[in-house]
């Protein structure tokens, strides 16, 4: 999954072409749901699975090469998770939020197993011994019915992005902005849409105006409209259109 995040990270940097001439942020989203999904998929089967070792009659421990294994996974997964959320607080990609959330799960479930490991030790000659095999897979479902929610939000967001689903904060700040504009300048009416394609924000407004306004004062209004919209917007595709016909917009 990773190296599929960095091949379209890669992807999104360069220039669209004649066939994608719009770039290639759509691409962004549709690997998010699939990522998202995985991830998703992989704590379903886990939860399942530890549930089926519960009603199997448990998991039994190997407390010699597994316990070294699941040691040095556990730190490198959370030694992964802090340096990636770390360099994520600046770069506020959702590729590296999404790997923040992988390496969290992973480091999540080594931790588990390794406190499974001790549970299980520190009860092996007590009378609850015959526990031991139930240990592992009692954490396992607790941390999975749990880690199985950290990725939703992403993918429910990039499926937002593919179905183009207007983001109602921008919407509403556009409309708010226009609806001051309109009636300052004394326009008819205007029609704005917006959507969100991954980093990329696309935003198409067309205003109806008096007859006989010159070219230049118009551009002044564009400039005064794409001023305000292109506040912390660092990838806008931004149209903005006037007509003295209702009828275009």
């Amino acid at each position: 999954m990773s190296i599929l995040a960095l091949f379209v990270a890669r992807l999104l940097t360069s220039e669209g072409n004649r066939r994608f001439q719009y770039g290639y942020w759509h691409v962004e989203p549709i690997v998010l749901v699939f990522n998202g999904s995985v991830l998703i998929l992989l704590c379903a089967y886990a939860l399942v699975s530890a549930i089926g070792s519960v009603l199997s009659g448990g998991r039994e421990l190997n407390f010699d090469s597994a316990f070294v294994f699941t040691l040095i996974m556990s730190i490198v997964s959370i030694a992964m998770y802090l340096y990636i959320r770390q360099k994520n607080s600046k770069l506020n990609s959702e590729f590296l939020r999404l790997d923040v959330q992988s390496w969290l799960i992973s480091a999540a479930i080594s931790t588990s197993l390794l406190i499974a490991f001790g549970i299980a030790s520190g009860i092996e000659s007590t009378r609850f011994s015959h526990l031991t095999p139930f240990i592992d897979p009692l954490i396992l479902i607790c941390l999975t019915s749990c880690l199985i929610f950290v990725p939703m939000g992403t993918v429910r967001d990039a499926m937002r992005d593919i179905f183009l689903i207007a983001p109602f904060s921008l919407d509403e700040q556009i409309r708010g902005f226009l609806d001051e504009l309109i009636a300052k300048k004394g326009f008819k009416t205007y029609s704005s849409h917006v959507a969100k394609i991954g980093r990329a924000q696309f935003i198409e407004i067309n205003i109806v105006v008096p007859p006989g306004y010159l070219v230049e004062t118009l551009d002044i209004i564009r400039h005064e409209i794409a001023e305000f919209i292109r506040k912390d917007k660092q990838q806008l595709w931004l149209t903005i259109t006037f007509t003295a016909e209702e009828s275009w917009i």
